[in-house]
């Protein structure tokens, strides 16, 4: 084919196959879809080395309908397809989770297999696609036999751990970042099977959030140095003196960065505690030096200020607590007077009523010695005089005179004595009442005399503290200022190792671009074979990281050329691969790459490039590319279409059925 000899001319594309290899070291030689175990095959798709062709027909391509309704390409089951062959060799999810809800709903006990060839020798893996959890990887297996068993669970790990060890290396570990945990071909595995969410828009981006895929990091995520850094160990293009190299310029950064942020953060509080000590010194608005013969200034007027509330006048100490005693003292006598004065209150109404009691007998006591004088019978009330006058023989009991008298006289001096005693709770009322008024009267003085001296002694310690205070924080500004002088110098050094540094890197970037120079003598001729002999293409590692670039008149940028790029960029790794120049396997999956308005011509192109890398290497890769547009005529049909798939009906889908 004339297009051959351009693509293969002694300045187009040269490959040199790893010499002992008949065929790919990791190649999918089957995949099958089980309605259950050892039950109804929904799909059974063989598969080959070289190019592997899955085509959905669009009736805008003139494709053939089916029965009553038109053909549609879209729906057919083609990134389902992807996602399985994915999921066989090793991804967690084959599908969103609205989407694996569906397909469980539909093949509650479906499994998933396929025959994986890794250096030679066939694993039978098995996984399920409903509410099953049988995952089996087993080498040397019997894909049919093993999904109609019931076998013990295996896991995926045999298989990814062969890979690891066989292809991807353990070395390879010790040169993508430290950030990876677990084992490395999941990653590669991203790599060589991009997302059709991603568009192909970046080199550097493999799964989207939006596919639900559950890759591990650094294959998902937003950061792409980590990707960039997996991406150069799988294409040989790191050494482990760069690997520490690069960590050690990582730790110099975060290194540098927390520095920045101290040093912000001591320069907001410089500023802060300088206009402090400026209104407490009264230093504003003058003529002040700069650091660090401001913190003298600052020194002398703190100094000052401490000498100044020295001379304060002071309260002494023993005169105070001399004048607290008196006033305790003080308090305590008019406390004493206080009770008292309570204790006469209380007596004086009581003396009062006993005085009024006596009072309230007198008359009576005085009326019965009266009548004790003249005394009426008391039977036959009439006077004594009369009865004996008329000589009565009933009454013979006669009060006596003499007792009633003494009885008056006695309550007659009882009452004297009462008011006189009365008279003296009186008096000693009104001098209880003047002695209590001169003991409050010297207990407020003295208390007077405590708060001033309180007062002065208060006013003295708070001038002397603010003083301190003022000169401490002069010498903690002082110490702000040391620190940030040598945080500023050990910042510059910082910046000069990380310089250096960045220099060793930028001179092993130097160093690897052998590597993507043999890189860009494959990314070139396909780049030539795709958009015609006059463009260039090349790559090249920068600072910042992958820079694809396509002259055709000048650096072309649209999105149909960035996507171009990408194709060409996998199909030079994937030659690399052939050539046993990377730690990834020959094999490569693109889902429907014709992205971006990409040109017919271009993508059929792609198909034929593919199939003339076939012609030339031999069976020693294995790409397999989903399409809806028709491939090239001559490509459309066995031995490269592995696999046609329509929208509708649904018997024509991938699952046979609607979801």
């Amino acid at each position: 084919m004339p297009q051959q000899h351009d693509l293969l001319a002694p300045q187009g594309l040269k490959i040199t196959p790893a010499s002992g290899l008949t065929e790919p070291r990791l190649w999918v030689r089957r995949l099958v879809i089980w309605r259950e175990p050892g039950g109804e095959i929904v799909q059974d798709v063989t598969l080959r080395p070289g190019l592997n062709i899955i085509w959905s027909p669009d009736r805008a391509d003139g494709a053939p309908t089916t029965g009553l309704q038109p053909s549609i390409g879209h729906g057919g089951g083609k990134t389902l397809f992807c996602r399985l062959l994915r999921y066989c060799l090793g991804e967690n999810r084959f599908a969103t989770e609205a989407q694996r809800e569906r397909i469980g709903l539909a093949f509650p006990n479906g499994i998933v297999g396929a025959e994986v060839m890794l250096d030679g020798t066939c694993w039978a893996i098995v996984r399920p696609l409903g509410i099953r959890r049988r995952h089996m990887a087993v080498a040397h297996g019997k894909l049919d036999e093993i999904a109609a068993g019931e076998g013990a669970s295996t896991g995926l790990e045999p298989f990814v751990e062969a890979v690891d060890q066989r292809i991807i290396t353990p070395k390879l570990r010790e040169l993508i970042s430290s950030r990876v945990d677990g084992p490395i071909w999941p990653i590669a595995l991203a790599w060589l099977t991009r997302d059709q969410e991603c568009r192909f828009d970046d080199v550097l981006d493999w799964r989207s959030p939006a596919s639900d895929s559950d890759s591990p990091m650094p294959a998902s995520g937003r950061e792409k140095g980590p990707r960039l850094e997996a991406l150069r160990a799988f294409l040989m293009a790191i050494t482990a003196e760069e690997r520490t190299t690069r960590e050690e310029v990582e730790h110099l950064e975060e290194r540098r960065r927390t520095a920045e942020q101290e040093t912000g953060h001591r320069h907001w509080a410089i500023e802060g505690a300088q206009a402090r000590l400026f209104a407490a010194l009264s230093l504003a608005g003058q003529a002040l030096p700069d650091m660090p013969l401001l913190i003298d200034v600052m020194r002398r007027s703190a100094s000052e200020r401490v000498a100044a509330a020295a001379k304060l006048p002071a309260s002494g100490s023993a005169e105070l607590a001399k004048t607290r005693e008196y006033l305790e003292a003080a308090r305590s006598e008019w406390m004493r007077l206080d009770r008292e004065r309570i204790r006469i209150e209380t007596s004086i109404p009581i003396e009062e009523r006993v005085l009024s009691e006596i009072q309230g007998e007198l008359p009576a006591l005085s009326f019965s010695t009266s009548e004790a004088e003249s005394q009426i019978c008391p039977i036959c009330e009439v006077p004594i005089d009369r009865v004996l006058a008329e000589k009565c023989g009933l009454s013979h009991k006669l009060h006596d005179p003499a007792e009633c008298r003494a009885r008056w006289e006695k309550r007659k001096q009882d009452f004297e004595e009462q008011g006189k005693k009365l008279d003296l709770f009186r008096q000693e009322r009104t001098q209880n009442l003047e002695q209590l008024a001169l003991a409050k009267q010297n207990m407020d003085e003295l208390a007077r005399r405590v708060s001033n001296m309180e007062r002065t002694r208060d006013a003295r310690e708070a001038a002397w503290y603010s003083a301190r205070r003022i000169q401490d924080e002069v010498e903690r500004l002082a110490d702000l200022v040391v620190a940030q002088d040598a945080a500023i110098a050990d910042l510059r050094q910082l910046t000069a190792e990380l310089e250096k540094e960045r220099e060793r890197l930028g001179t092993f970037r130097d160093k690897q671009a052998r590597v993507f120079g043999r890189m860009s003598e494959k990314f070139d001729p396909i780049i030539r074979r795709l958009v015609g002999s006059d463009a260039k293409g090349w790559i090249t590692l920068s600072g910042v990281g992958l820079d694809l670039t396509v002259d055709m008149g000048g650096d072309r940028t649209t999105a149909a050329i960035d996507s171009l790029k990408i194709l060409a960029f996998d199909l030079a790794a994937l030659c690399l691969s052939i050539e046993g120049a990377t730690h990834v396997p020959a094999f490569l999956l693109h889902d429907s790459p014709r992205e971006a308005d990409l040109g017919l011509s271009i993508y059929h192109l792609l198909f034929q490039l593919a199939a003339e890398l076939e012609e030339e290497a031999g069976p020693l890769f294995q790409y397999i590319v989903t399409t809806t547009t028709r491939p090239p005529p001559h490509l459309a049909k066995e031995p490269w279409l592995r696999l046609t798939l329509r929208g509708a009906p649904a018997q024509e889908r991938l699952l046979g059925v609607d979801l």
